[in-house]
């Protein structure tokens, strides 16, 4: 078996061979002073204009295989060239033209040519496009971040954004229908993120190594019971298991609370954010409170004793009720579940971990930086197409909680419970 050799052999025309065992298989211009001051857009040009090349050569293959060579007389084939047209394809996110030839078959109808089906089809490059805008260029901005040394068309503000509608509403149906019924979860975070006056409530599970996952949104005027209930729902239409025992982890709204106790039963092991009830208390305060209190707060929920935890809070709740009342009456509410941690006796980074909706506020964070570019919120499904768009990328950089090690753990109060209700049912 022979070795194959590549070599690039410059010509004074300005041309670049591509030598295979000795004989020429590949010729090209080559912009020489260009390279040689170290432009990298003449490198990256003629990459383009290689591609274009092979997208040609695979469309003319198809053509000799159905009608021969040009110059053939075979009185047999069933084709003949009909000269060429300039055509669009869809290449490197763009819509580019192409001298493509043209084929008749015998009753003088021209013969459809797969290779150039393909290259027309504009679903790669709408994927393309919305990972551009997911990932920051605007519809605006989108034509001169893809500008190259080809002249593309059907790249104005107008045509991108139709690109975009249509990807991110084929991602979002993936995501509202995919199945949840594999998935083998030991925790539930549910937070809600607001969009310019619409509020998605969003789900997101926690498996047993410790792997996050997005399991569903659902959009509302208000973080209501009505939408709780129908994202619960639409979890159990995908597959979630409804007969296990889960952990939850809730942002803090009444309403969720109660569509969890619905669904789950009123003995569900509930973790209220912690991070979310020191926001509510500051909010109650004065500037020159806030620090003070929150300092206290914070060093409860660190202490690892669920009595000494209790009493440092309690003490807390008896001092803001001569400070503010109001206050007091925010921290006392919903005190027992944000010490759900400490009464499990779980530690270390899995408590942190569990203690907040922060692993789901990570997925905000992401969402709240892309949508943050959007200037005009139109009425329909622009808010969830966006959302749902900006969590699925999101969800793709997932690691695994802090504290993952330690979830075995968390799996056996779950199953402890699970015998203690059985054990008062018998």
């Amino acid at each position: 078996m022979s070795k194959r050799y590549r070599k690039m052999a410059k010509k004074a025309n300005g041309k670049i061979r591509e030598i295979t065992d000795g004989q020429v298989v590949l010729e090209l211009p080559l912009p020489i002073a260009d390279v040689l001051a170290g432009i990298p857009e003449a490198v990256e040009g003629l990459s383009q204009e290689v591609g274009l090349m092979l997208v040609l050569a695979m469309i003319e293959s198809e053509c000799k295989w159905i009608a021969g060579a040009k110059d053939s007389k075979n009185p047999l084939r069933t084709a003949n060239w009909w000269g060429s047209q300039l055509s669009p394809i869809y290449y490197n996110r763009q819509k580019v033209l192409i001298d493509r030839p043209r084929l008749r078959g015998k009753n003088n109808k021209e013969i459809s040519l797969s290779t150039y089906k393909a290259f027309q089809n504009p679903k790669r490059m709408r994927q393309s496009v919305a990972r551009q805008m997911i990932l920051g260029i605007s519809t605006r901005n989108y034509e001169e971040a893809i500008e190259s040394f080809m002249k593309g068309y059907g790249i104005k503000k107008s045509s991108i954004s139709r690109h975009f509608v249509k990807a991110t509403a084929e991602q979002m149906r993936e995501f509202m229908e995919r199945d949840l019924s594999g998935l083998d979860l030991c925790a539930i975070f549910i937070d809600g993120i607001e969009f310019k006056g619409h509020l998605l409530v969003v789900a997101l599970g926690m498996d047993r190594e410790g792997k996050k996952h997005i399991l569903g949104l659902w959009q509302g005027a208000t973080e209501n019971s009505t939408v709780c209930n129908n994202l619960l729902d639409d979890t159990e239409r995908r597959g979630l298991d409804m007969g296990k025992d889960y952990f939850f982890v809730l942002d803090g709204s009444k309403a969720l609370r109660s569509s969890v106790a619905r669904k789950f039963g009123s003995d569900v092991l509930v973790q209220r954010c912690q991070q979310h009830k020191r926001r509510n208390v500051r909010d109650h305060l004065p500037p020159e409170h806030q620090e003070a209190i929150d300092a206290r707060i914070r060093a409860a929920y660190n202490m690892a004793d669920y009595d000494k935890a209790k009493e440092s809070l309690d003490l807390t709740v008896r001092y803001l009720e001569r400070l503010n009342p109001s206050a007091a009456a925010s921290l006392k509410e919903g005190l027992e579940e944000t010490l759900t941690v400490h009464k499990l006796a779980i530690t270390g980074l899995l408590r942190k971990s569990l203690s907040t909706t922060n692993p789901i506020e990570s997925c905000f964070s992401v969402t709240r930086t892309i949508t943050g570019r959007v200037k005009r919120w139109s009425v329909g499904d622009m808010v969830q197409r966006w959302a749902a768009a900006a969590l699925l990328r999101a969800e793709r950089k997932f690691k695994r909680v802090k504290g993952y090690r330690e979830i075995p753990k968390l799996i056996a109060a779950l199953q402890q419970k699970s015998i203690d209700r059985k054990e008062v049912a018998a």
